[in-house]
């Protein structure tokens, strides 16, 4: 049963953030601490990225904490979970961001490591990280699982299968799990960018995908964290088992 002690407008919720040191994850681990969450800002290699975004949530009155772990890694996860839960509370949210490698590969050279690369994050780490964290959820009747997806499985963008057809898996576990999980209070959704540049891609040209954007502008980090933000929130708790585009109709999803 959630209480007010431990449901978002208590003190007592926590959020884990994968691949949070940098780029989208850093700026939805700042947005989720201005709505009250404590943030676990997870990290794979970037510690000093990661103790850097921990250092504004707290100058801005948040609490926040890094953990560093491989969350594809089953006994990595299991454990990192527990050193959030030890450190900042009870795990009430997670964000599954983390991202690897995303390289182009057409299908006469691809083999099937190519494929499971991109499960292994994908699919392997939301399913571990949601597996690690539903305990806590169930006994107190309330969760958040925000999968970041993409929506180059509506662009069909050839080179890019492997990463598509991941992408796509995600679809389905959480259309599945809003289904087992809504019983105990937990949604389920996922958010799908469009192309949301970030410190990687500066000084990249925007202005062939911008023409193609009905908005008429580049996506921006704020733009999918202020969806994740509502998801997160009590406003959304009858909002679950959803895809949602974030990409100015640059595609439209059925």
């Amino acid at each position: 049963m959630t209480t007010g002690e431990d449901r978002p407008g208590g003190p007592d919720r926590t959020a884990i953030v994968t691949g949070a040191s940098r780029g989208l994850g850093a700026v939805i681990a700042r947005q989720l601490a201005a709505a009250g969450w404590a943030v676990a800002v997870g990290f794979r290699t970037d510690a000093a990225g990661a103790d850097r975004v921990v250092a504004e949530i707290r100058a801005a009155g948040g609490r926040a904490a890094a953990f560093g772990g491989d969350v594809t890694d089953e006994t990595v996860v299991a454990a990192l979970v527990a050193r959030v839960e030890a450190e900042l509370g009870p795990v009430l949210g997670v964000v599954a961001n983390a991202t690897g490698p995303q390289p182009i590969g057409f299908l006469p050279e691809l083999e099937w490591r190519d494929y499971l690369d991109q499960l292994e994050f994908f699919v392997k780490s939301p399913t571990l990280l949601v597996q690690a964290a539903l305990p806590g959820m169930r006994a107190r009747g309330f969760g958040r699982v925000i999968l970041i997806g993409s929506d180059m499985v509506d662009r069909a963008k050839p080179g890019w299968s492997a990463y598509s057809a991941a992408k796509a898996a995600q679809i389905g576990l959480v259309r599945v799990w809003a289904r087992e999980l809504g019983p105990v209070g937990v949604t389920v959704n996922l958010v799908a960018p469009g192309w949301i540049p970030v410190e990687r891609h500066a000084g990249a040209d925007t202005t062939a995908y911008v023409a193609d954007v009905p908005l008429g502008r580049i996506g921006t980090p704020g733009d999918v964290a202020g969806l994740v933000g509502y998801l997160c929130s009590d406003a959304a708790g009858y909002v679950t088992g959803q895809r949602i585009s974030v990409n100015g109709a640059h595609t439209i999803a059925p």
